[in-house]
């Protein structure tokens, strides 16, 4: 695998399937893993971050896993940035420092992160709602890691970790959700509110400390010391189909309430991305956000779920320079996004309203 094959399929967890995948985009379980006898990250000098690399690529060679090493410290930024574009790696390691790299499943619902804030930073995502699946998969996959590597570990604290909110499970459990209704309807503060109190975490598309792009939330865990790994994902998988009923809801509201409005806010969104010339990014995700509502309403045909979260990421920056080959400035993306949006909505009709 290489970069360019990314380029030319999309990943598991964009295919639209599995249970609540009309709301939930995908859930994904992270694992904070550090080796033993090597400082932290933070603390290693470049030769013991090349040591950590290199020790982490023998056990991909030894355990013989289906991955792909890519060696994101002698990467174009370009390349990085396609990267965080798919998920694949977080922006701390896209702009870190020194030997550093990932490594990929063929299918893109597996990555594992070197040398970012940990040594490790094991990653599962499937489609829809499936932690106890993603679960299963990440604790299989740390098992085998863990017969050639060894692991910083502390029989009181558990797993160690560079920062302090980590140590115990080293756990992260989230799930990406898409929320149009709730934003529209003013409600999301609100859920926000509730989750908050829960020690529950809300981030944007992109992970911590960026914005809901297309009306997409990630929500997860905080605490990771005192609880096990299955209650951390219980407290997700009830708390979860919650939110995902107010969605519901609010989208009931507005079909009941401003069906009109509704579909004529999702038609104008369908035509803009079927016809424009020349469009942002921003105004992209904004106006894909309704196009994916419309379809889970029925408010459009001949489209699927699928092509409409394979565009929220093929319409990013990175991406459509990647495809093009060349570097290209904000006007310039703008008119080849347009472009790309035209080719790949050009076979779809909307349903007129009863």
């Amino acid at each position: 695998m290489n970069l360019d094959d990314l380029t030319r399929n999309s990943g598991e967890w964009l295919r639209g399937t599995g249970p609540e995948s009309d709301i939930v985009m995908c859930s994904r379980i992270r694992l904070a893993r550090n080796l033993a006898d090597f400082p932290f990250s933070n603390r290693a000098s470049r030769g013991e971050k090349t040591e950590i690399e290199g020790n982490f690529k023998s056990c991909l060679t030894t355990a013989g896993l289906d991955l792909s090493y890519f060696d994101v410290n002698n990467m174009t930024s370009l390349d990085r940035q396609f990267l965080v574009e798919r998920q694949l790696v977080s922006r701390e390691l896209a702009n870190g420092e020194g030997a550093r790299g990932v490594a990929i499943g063929p299918l893109e619902n597996i990555s594992i992160m070197v040398n970012e804030e940990d040594h490790l930073r094991i990653q599962v995502m499937l489609s829809g709602l499936s932690l106890h699946e993603v679960w299963d998969r990440i604790n299989r996959l740390d098992d085998q890691l863990e017969e050639y590597l060894a692991y910083a570990y502390s029989a009181q604290l558990g797993y160690l970790t560079a920062c302090p909110t980590n140590v115990g499970t080293g756990i992260r459990v989230g799930v990406m959700l898409h929320l149009p209704a709730l934003v529209q309807t003013k409600q999301i503060d609100k859920v926000f509110r509730a989750l908050q109190k829960i020690n529950l975490a809300v981030r944007g598309l992109y992970g911590e400390g960026t914005q809901a792009f297309g009306d997409f939330y990630q929500i997860s865990n905080q605490q990771t010391l005192g609880k096990s790994e299955l209650e951390l994902i219980r407290i997700l998988t009830d708390v979860v189909p919650q939110v995902i009923q107010y969605e519901r809801t609010a989208r009931q509201v507005l079909m009941n309430e401003r069906r009109q409005h509704l579909h004529d806010q999702v038609s104008r969104a369908y035509g803009v991305l079927k016809t424009a010339h020349t469009i942002s990014s921003e105004e992209t995700m904004l106006l894909l956000s309704s196009v994916r509502m419309g379809i889970n309403l029925g408010l459009i045909d001949d489209l699927e779920i699928a092509t409409v979260n394979e565009l929220f990421i093929q319409t990013q920056p990175a991406y459509l320079q990647k495809i093009q080959g060349t570097e290209l400035g904000v006007e310039e993306r703008n008119v080849a996004r347009a472009s790309y949006l035209r080719s790949r909505l050009s076979n779809g009709r909307h349903v007129e309203p009863e």
